[in-house]
């Protein structure tokens, strides 16, 4: 299914599951600035808490009825016909579509700032580095990631490569207080910095509750607390 998918029908395609505005980051660094957001199908993880599955769980999803080819130059057109400086490249995993390479190039030489989200198990090419962007780095843990081996959803090379890289900020999603022992293991082992912690949730009232728990732990170990405010804002309303 997955190798159907990104067959393109021409070259300079991406197989997206949508595009929104009028919304903010919602995590990370950049939480609160104003973005477009481009989020791409598929993902090589199965993560259960994933809020996203319609860009790559077929059992409950027609993936491709989900979807749809776009092309770079009418992402292109897209942003360049917005104000927001800031495009967020998500998904899914945006790591395996090939063409990403070119329109983050140009997306960068129009101007804007482009940040990728990704879960860190692939390594990102030395162009794509080149090209500038910020990765937001997001390696699911064992309670996020419940179902899934340690092998699959940590992959040693990718973190390292994406440590080496210099443009890439890490984010984990916490559903309970004792993973923080995994970041810190991750974060000694790979030398990942700097390192955010946010709590699992798609109503306000659990990411308020989780941000309470993980407040205290957090700062003794010298993370920022993270947040979803788009979650804060919207709920869980899609396009958000």
């Amino acid at each position: 299914m997955r190798a159907a998918l990104l067959e393109a029908p021409q070259r300079r395609s991406l197989r997206i599951a949508e595009t929104f505005a009028d919304t903010v980051q919602g995590e990370g660094p950049s939480t609160g600035t104003p973005a477009l957001f481009i989020r791409f199908m598929l993902c090589n993880l199965i993560c259960r808490g994933c809020d996203t599955p319609y860009t790559w769980d077929s059992s409950r999803f027609d993936l491709r009825a989900e979807s749809k080819w776009r092309s770079i130059d009418d992402l292109l057109g897209w942003v360049l016909g917005r104000p927001e400086k800031l495009v967020v490249i998500t998904g899914g995993e945006p790591l395996l579509q090939p063409e990403l390479l070119t329109l983050v190039q140009e997306l960068r030489a129009a101007g804007r700032d482009v940040e990728i989200e990704t879960n860190g198990t692939i390594p990102p090419a030395k162009e794509l580095v080149d090209a500038g962007p910020w990765f937001n780095a997001s390696p699911k843990l064992s309670g996020f990631g419940s179902g899934m081996p340690q092998s699959r959803r940590i992959v040693p090379d990718a973190l390292r490569a994406l440590a080496a890289s210099g443009r890439t900020r890490w984010k984990f999603v916490v559903t309970d207080p004792c993973e923080l022992d995994e970041i810190a293991g991750l974060e000694a082992t790979y030398g990942l910095a700097p390192i955010s912690v946010m709590p699992e949730g798609t109503t306000p009232e659990a990411v308020l509750d989780g941000m309470r728990t993980l407040v205290e732990p957090v700062a003794g170990r010298g993370w920022r607390l993270g947040t979803r405010l788009h979650v804060l804002l919207w709920g869980d309303e899609r396009g958000r």
